[in-house]
């Protein structure tokens, strides 16, 4: 048979998923090639006609396989019973109309095998003759391939729109972050807050080494009546024994080891080694996950005014942890947070924080507003690809 494929081989996997726009104006474009190659070999088809030119496909395998099954006793002087058989049966398979497409080729393979005495070429000249009913299977094998290679293009488009739809989203808010002032000196302001947040985290290391249980547990609870300090209060058990125990006076640092002790060893250290156990043991990873983390500033800070009620909640607490340089530090960053120059830093921060690498390149260069056009330009192309070439 002559050969006739249907365009590019099927796949889901296709499109640059690095860069959604690109990817998806080049889904957009395999599936508008695609759907025209589907067409083509549908027009095709219907020149002749669908049922004419599967009739002429269905007597085209019928007549090779009755070729293949008498080749070999029907020839020569074999089997006379089969000889018989095999004419009656070819002579059905190529009785066609005169009007299906390549009738000739029927006519000529009966002809090739019209004799009383049959030989290996003349099945081979049969097969030959066959040959232009043959690309009859091949149009519908090629169509077959092409409703496969549209149907996937056409799914690989849809996906590819919907990661546009998303790159568009983000393009549109990298646009919207285009006025961050990207050449401001960040340093002013993420020095002192890294400077804070790392000794924060170590006094609160500290205070929770050297402080007694209770005072620990005041701390937090005081902490927690704060609405911008969120703290994990200590559970009500947990409180009680430190509250009504002498174990309380040690630091929740010194419990943790206690609870490590055998009960003769914890013996000479706590009156109730059971009561220890029982609320210390219990509640080991929620003593093990106190840190200072609650009392450090995010990153990017929230806006001034916010962060500036947030320090002056946060001084008297820090105060009772941390040394004269730390507080210093955090009475800064709020006084940076009143300035005029606060919201552009903030703003600075925010955006790079948020962007990654490209995008922010995008805002540098000044293209964020065209590449949003482009990405917009591309999904209307993609729709009108999408609708041009639905198929009912």
């Amino acid at each position: 048979m002559s050969g006739e494929t249907a365009g590019a081989t099927s796949g889901g996997a296709e499109g640059d998923e690095d860069d959604p726009v690109r990817g998806a104006g080049e889904a957009a474009a395999r599936l508008r090639e695609r759907y025209d190659e589907l067409r083509r070999i549908e027009s095709r088809i219907d020149d002749h006609g669908r049922d004419r030119v599967e009739a002429a496909a269905d007597a085209y395998r019928h007549a090779h396989r009755i070729l293949d099954r008498y080749e070999e006793d029907a020839v020569g002087s074999g089997d006379f019973e089969s000889y018989v058989r095999f004419r009656g049966e070819f002579g059905d398979a190529v009785d066609v109309d005169d009007d299906l497409p390549a009738a000739e080729a029927f006519e000529a393979a009966d002809e090739a095998v019209d004799k009383r005495r049959l030989s290996d070429e003349d099945f081979a000249t049969a097969r030959e003759a066959l040959e232009p009913a043959g690309e009859f299977v091949d149009l519908l094998e090629a169509y077959d391939d092409a409703v496969d290679d549209y149907r996937a293009g056409r799914k690989a488009a849809k996906e590819a729109r919907k990661r546009l739809e998303s790159r568009v989203e983000e393009l549109r808010e990298v646009a919207d972050m285009a006025d961050a002032d990207l050449d401001a000196d960040l340093d002013r302001l993420r020095g002192p807050i890294d400077s804070y947040d790392e000794a924060v985290m170590e006094a609160f290391r500290e205070f929770f080494k050297s402080a007694s249980a209770r005072e620990v547990f005041d701390f937090l609870d005081r902490a927690d009546a704060t609405p911008f300090v969120d703290v994990d209060v200590p559970p009500t058990d947990l409180a009680e024994y430190v509250e009504t125990h002498a174990a309380g006076e040690e630091p929740p640092a010194t419990l943790l080891e206690y609870a490590d002790y055998t009960n003769s060893k914890l013996d000479h250290y706590v009156d109730d080694p059971g009561a220890l156990r029982t609320a210390v043991a219990v509640h080991r990873t929620y003593l093990e996950r106190l840190d200072g983390e609650p009392l450090t500033l995010d990153w990017p800070p929230k806006p001034g005014d916010e962060l500036a009620y947030e320090i002056d909640e946060l001084v008297p607490l820090v105060g009772r942890i941390a040394d004269d340089e730390t507080v210093a530090t955090l009475r800064s960053v709020r006084e940076l947070a009143r300035s005029d120059e606060y919201e552009r830093l903030r703003r600075a921060a925010e955006v790079r924080d948020t962007l990654d690498g490209p995008d922010l390149a995008l805002i540098e260069r000044g293209e964020a507003d065209e590449r949003l056009a482009e990405a917009e330009r591309t999904r209307s192309l993609v729709d009108d690809v999408l609708a041009e070439t639905e198929r009912g």
